[in-house]
């Protein structure tokens, strides 16, 4: 069936809370505490969230050009297909099925359940049981099954309810995506207030360091890099708007507005919530802190702060979880639909108008992935693959602006070449010293993973399904456009 059955039902408000929904999730409950771990400084620990917002608004910019010269259903993947062809395509489509999208959705939904478990007990095996099962990859590492089974099935559960939804309709989950999305909103900005006007704490603590931080150059490069991908994990969604800009009504002006609105958003709300922890939380309590919003929130109002941190995320990743299913399927999709992949999963429903077969293959692998992992593991391996199609995305700005010269652009990225090429940058640099800093904590046993390698296995894993599906279709029935 054709692409043309998905209908354009989304409007200004429906892009902003998809960014925004997607964008905040549960990184800035859980994040700033490690965050703050690796660089030692509350100094370094907001420069570390402006620049990763910045990068960040970079990347919005440069798809918000993009977007409004390919406004088609599947994002990136349609614009990697004008760039650099067939094979590149799908192997980001590939990437953003095996681990960028679903490992997402699977981190998001663990923390729902971990918060979750504040109000009612969920039930775990033995530690001799959670170790009697594991999965062994040679060279990377091993992955725990039964670790904590009873939070992995409410995150399961909670992932086959929000499919159902966008399964049955794209407008009830894009209703569900504004609701959610201003709940959470206004629930941070009650939080950011409540403990800056509790008067508990110290702007002290904004330029006191940790007394045992790592001054060295290369421990202060690769602390900020680790702190860095926690921030960018945070930050990561922006580009879900694309995955269903053929579903967005006025596209060529609702992705650039839709992009910027919810950027600006998450910046202002990620810094404002950071700085409120640090307010009542040295730096030595903070990187100690292993729930820091909860922590912070006890301070101000004692025990009742628990449970009121509990519900905030409880509500941010249940957005967050809805905002990465609802756009992320359409990758998939839009790979069926072109008979790069299964063509199962490139058919409308034939009622609800919605890519119902690609939802439910999403959901399988991401509950997969909620079994075999963690939060920080699924969040360290998903930013780690996705800023390397970052990196290439901005260059292929270049490449439409040669290819393409003469296509309408109701947007173009302000400060052309300048902006892509530090983007660019700051993805290679990022990869590199991920990359080193992963394999090196391995080696000397400080990890039992190795998250970026196995996520580039999984990656390189589609280059034989690539293979096999182009000799199965033939390149001929590959269509061009998406």
């Amino acid at each position: 069936m054709s692409m043309a059955q998905l209908e354009r039902k989304l409007g200004l408000w429906a892009c902003i809370s998809i960014v925004v929904g997607a964008v905040i999730g549960s990184a800035i409950f859980m994040k700033p505490a490690v965050m703050a771990a690796q660089v030692g400084s509350p100094i370094t620990l907001l420069i570390v969230w402006v620049i990763a917002g910045i990068v960040s608004f970079f990347g919005g910019m440069i798809n918000a050009e993009i977007g409004t010269i390919l406004p088609n259903t599947g994002g990136q993947y349609v614009y990697f297909k004008h760039m650099y062809g067939d094979f590149f395509a799908f192997l980001y489509g590939w990437a953003a099925f095996i681990v960028i999208n679903t490992a997402a959705i699977a981190a998001i939904a663990f923390v729902f359940a971990q918060y979750a478990e504040y109000f009612f007990h969920l039930p775990r095996f033995s530690p001799e049981i959670e170790k009697s099962i594991q999965l062994t990859i040679p060279g990377i590492g091993k992955l725990y099954l039964l670790e904590k089974i009873g939070v992995k099935s409410l995150a399961i559960l909670l992932i086959i309810i929000i499919t159902w939804i966008n399964y049955y309709s794209i407008k009830a989950g894009a209703a569900l995506q504004i609701f959610s999305t201003f709940l959470k909103v206004a629930a941070l900005f009650i939080l950011i207030c409540f403990i800056f006007f509790s008067g508990k704490g110290s702007f002290h603590n904004f330029i006191t360091s940790s007394a045992g931080r790592d001054t060295s150059f290369w421990g202060t490069i690769t602390g900020f890099i680790a702190a860095t991908s926690g921030a960018l994990a945070a930050y990561d969604g922006w580009n879900n708007l694309g995955f269903v800009a053929g579903e967005i009504k006025n596209p060529r002006k609702n992705i650039p507005r839709g992009l910027f609105i919810g950027l600006l958003i998450c910046i202002l709300m990620y810094v404002l919530t950071s700085q409120a922890y640090l307010y009542v939380l040295p730096i030595d309590k903070m990187k100690n802190s292993s729930l820091v919003a909860s922590d912070a929130l006890a301070i101000v109002s004692g025990v009742t702060g628990g449970g009121l941190i509990a519900l905030m995320v409880i509500i941010s990743t249940l957005g967050a979880v809805n905002g990465n299913v609802l756009p992320c399927a359409r990758i998939t999709f839009a790979m069926g639909e072109q008979k790069v992949f299964t063509r199962w999963v490139g058919r409308v429903h034939p009622i609800f108008k919605t890519p119902g077969n690609a939802l439910w293959l999403q959901c399988i692998w991401s509950c997969v992935f909620v079994l075999s992992g963690s939060f920080d593991m699924l969040t360290d391996m998903f930013v780690f693959i996705t800023w390397i199609f970052y990196g290439f995305a901005a260059y292929g700005i270049f490449i439409l602006r040669k290819k393409m010269p003469d296509v309408e652009r109701t947007y173009k990225v302000g400060g052309y070449p300048f902006v892509p090429l530090i983007f660019i940058f700051f993805a290679a640099f990022y990869f590199a010293v991920t990359l080193y800093t992963d394999i090196n904590n391995y080696l000397s046993g400080k990890t039992e993973f190795i998250n970026s390698v196995y996520g580039l296995a999984l990656t390189l894993a589609g280059i034989p399904i690539y293979l096999y599906y182009r000799k199965k279709y033939g390149k001929k029935n590959v269509s061009a456009d998406a």
